[in-house]
């Protein structure tokens, strides 16, 4: 099929419908020409007297030979002549170049301009591939065979000759537009930015552009040829990046933030398709089964993939993880020993199945797999790079000087300029964003305060940025304010995200501890909060709780009591009680949570009915209770109901560790006992996790399984 690689560049939402493939089948030879006379008439109508900014005279050239086969298909349906086996099989193949043509005219009018321009050459070749097969169909069409009338047989020898004669035809004008928007791109590559009344020029005049959202617009279509972009076809990924940070600053320069201010006065905004934090990660997250959900985003896998410690994420989320410059396991904390991902594709199937039982949309492994590779094949291109810079320049002076309203679109704009990649993370920190997005914390916009607490928490994935945030005067107080007293919800969420960030630092843990309010807004949010905010919460409680320094704060703040209640709830309960394993290791940490009554309930629940790894923390925060807390602690503990039980159980099922951290709390119960306890099997399992460790259990802080740097989504 001449035209079916065009296909494979239709946006997802316009692929062609099988009738494309198939010609008609069963069908008598009056119900084919009724058939095809319906196909050309709705092509005549809908293109007709379309305006093609690109492929105008290829397009109109098709149009006029389909105007021709009308003719010719209304005749014969009106007159009913007879129609030999030949003929039939030339509608039917017509029946095929009919559909094709339509889809071909509709991707030209329907697409993005530059898209267009881009594929100036191909899409030229695909109009030179038709008219190769109108004419090859011509020329065995039967015409003496069937009885025409003279002007529609005038008209199909005239087009048939016509066919024969045509060439490849490139247009010129489109062509250099084409190379100038490559010029441009050259122009940043050199570290130059082009002149912008030469911009304005080619976007506004030459293509059309005419206002912000068009040229948003265009912005999201090139952006969406990424996402399904193929290897065999030009421009490269890496080319396409930089022509969309050209068009980006464009927007900017060309059009400034009138037209997005018009939907942001007095702090309103028609939500965006995607919250900040999307709702339905939330419902996801409630429903979905818990091995099916990718550790880091939370949100069901799509593209499960296996790195090399054996751990499984969404390849989407472990390849930002990597290209933000980590080379651990976001779970384990183990050294990655490269960077190759595997499909695990049993996993992916269950998923479908699942997903097929619930009803619940899944993307194609075909759309997911060019997805990944185009991620995994993009690079920082030097033009991309410049031109996000100057983006950043353009932003960063309306953050300063702009209107209330443009400081909430340059906001949103940092935002997700710094969604992907740590060069830009990194320049637009150096272009001074910071200060001015401090600045924006406290505004009363909520649109404004919920883009530049994002924004703060997407540049702090980049570590120099971390210093950057911390050591700006007023900045770690001001998004502790948007924690507590954040407009919406999802700004107080990605202020605790952004603490969470922040506290990977040992430095920093500290003075976050310290700073008046926050752990008891990060308490309150791992209660109160949504799926997100909790597991936000969570973490960041879990990392301050690696100071040591910070435990008699934790307890004055209600943290404790907040962790011991996050013990019931599956989504946070690993990392609370590896958080609890922590402050318990000081004796006024076990003292606090000895007296919480439902605390050793909560460990024993994670101990019988817990993953693998909440099993080993809560089992680990046990052993610490024992330890630190003296012998009321370890009284409540030895005497809870069925400890035995679960003990044997964890020393032959649980992972290394929980089987060493078990092996110790029996030797603590043994001596408790005096020797003789009545619990059946413990002795032999006992023995057996003895045998596989030391005698005497070291335990420290990587002994808790919750990694010390667990991954931040950027939102």
């Amino acid at each position: 099929m001449a035209s079916g690689a065009i296909f494979s560049s239709l946006r997802r939402r316009r692929s062609p419908t099988l009738e494309a493939f198939l010609a008609p089948v069963d069908l008598t030879d009056v119900a084919i020409v009724q058939t095809l006379v319906s196909v050309a008439d709705e092509i005549v109508a809908c293109f007709a007297n379309r305006v093609f900014y690109f492929q105008r005279k290829n397009s109109r050239s098709l149009i006029r030979k389909v105007e021709v086969f009308q003719m010719l298909l209304e005749y014969l349906s009106d007159s009913g002549v007879f129609l030999p086996p030949t003929a039939v099989l030339c509608l039917k193949e017509l029946y095929l170049l009919l559909y094709r043509s339509k889809i071909l005219l509709g991707y030209c009018a329907q697409s993005s301009k530059l898209w267009l321009l881009l594929q100036n050459h191909s899409i030229s070749g695909h109009f030179h591939d038709l008219n190769q097969e109108i004419s090859t169909l011509l020329d065995v069409f039967p015409v003496k065979d069937v009885e025409l009338s003279k002007d529609v047989r005038e008209q199909i020898e005239l087009l048939q000759k016509q066919s024969r004669k045509a060439k490849l035809f490139i247009d010129k004008k489109d062509d250099a537009l084409r190379i100038l928007f490559f010029w441009f791109l050259d122009e940043f590559e050199g570290g130059k930015i082009p002149d912008s009344a030469e911009l304005r020029s080619f976007y506004v005049e030459k293509l059309q552009i005419l206002d912000a959202r068009s040229c948003r617009n265009e912005i999201e279509a090139l952006e969406e040829q990424i996402v399904n972009h193929e290897g065999d076809i030009e421009p490269t990924i890496s080319v396409l990046n930089g022509l969309v940070a050209m068009t980006r600053y464009c927007r900017f320069l060309l059009f400034g933030f009138e037209e997005d201010e018009l939907h942001l006065e007095n702090g309103s905004q028609k939500k965006p398709r995607k919250r900040l934090i999307a709702k339905e990660i939330a419902e996801t997250f409630l429903t979905v089964p818990k091995d099916f959900c990718c550790p880091i985003s939370l949100d069901l896998m799509r593209d499960p993939v296996i790195i090399s410690t054996g751990q499984t994420y969404d390849r989407s989320s472990i390849s930002r993880w990597v290209e933000a410059g980590h080379t651990i396991c976001p779970k384990t904390g183990q050294v990655l020993s490269h960077n190759r991902l595997v499909p695990n594709r049993a996993l992916r199937n269950l998923i479908v199945q699942w997903c097929a039982a619930h009803g619940t949309p899944l993307d194609p492994p075909e759309f997911m797999d060019a997805m990944a590779e185009s991620f995994q094949s993009a690079s920082p291109a030097k033009a991309a790079l410049e031109a996000n810079r100057a983006t950043a320049t353009l932003l960063i002076q309306q953050l300063a000087n702009g209107s209330q309203a443009g400081q909430t679109v340059a906001a949103r704009e940092i935002r997700l300029l710094a969604k992907h990649g740590k060069e830009n993370r990194a320049l637009i920190a150096e272009a001074g964003a910071i200060p001015h997005l401090r600045n924006l914390l406290s505004s009363p916009n909520n649109v404004a305060q919920e883009n530049s607490v994002t924004a703060l928490l997407n540049l702090s994935i980049f570590e120099k940025n971390k210093s950057r945030i911390m050591d700006e005067e007023g900045c770690l107080g001001s998004i502790v304010d948007v924690l507590i007293f954040g407009h919406t919800t999802e700004a107080r969420e990605n202020a605790a995200a952004t603490l969470f960030s922040l506290s990977a630092v040992h430095d920093y843990k500290k003075r976050i501890a310290d700073k008046m309010g926050a752990v008891e807004a990060l308490a309150g949010l791992l209660q109160e909060g949504t799926p997100r905010g909790k597991k936000d919460a969570v973490t960041a409680l879990f990392n301050l709780s690696t100071h040591t320094e910070n435990c008699v704060r934790m307890i004055e703040a209600g943290a404790v009591t907040a962790l011991v209640g996050a013990l019931g709830n599956e989504g946070v309960a690993e990392e609370a009680a590896g958080a609890l394993a922590l402050i318990v290791r000081q004796p006024v940490g076990a003292k606090a949570v000895v007296k919480d009554e439902a605390a050793v309930a909560g460990l024993m629940g994670m101990m019988r009915c817990g993953t693998a790894r909440g099993k080993e923390n809560a089992v680990a925060a046990l052993l610490e209770l024992c330890r630190s807390g003296g012998a009321a602690a370890t009284e409540r503990v030895v005497k809870a109901p069925a400890l035995a039980g679960l003990l044997q159980t964890l020393l032959f099922t649980g992972t290394k560790r929980a089987r060493r951290k078990a092996a110790s709390l029996a030797r603590v119960f043994q001596r408790c006992e005096n020797g003789s306890l009545h619990y059946g099997g413990l002795g032999v399992g006992y023995a057996y996790a003895s045998n596989s460790g030391p005698t005497r259990d070291t335990s420290f802080a990587g002994d808790v399984s919750v990694p010390m740097s667990i991954s931040v989504p950027v939102l």
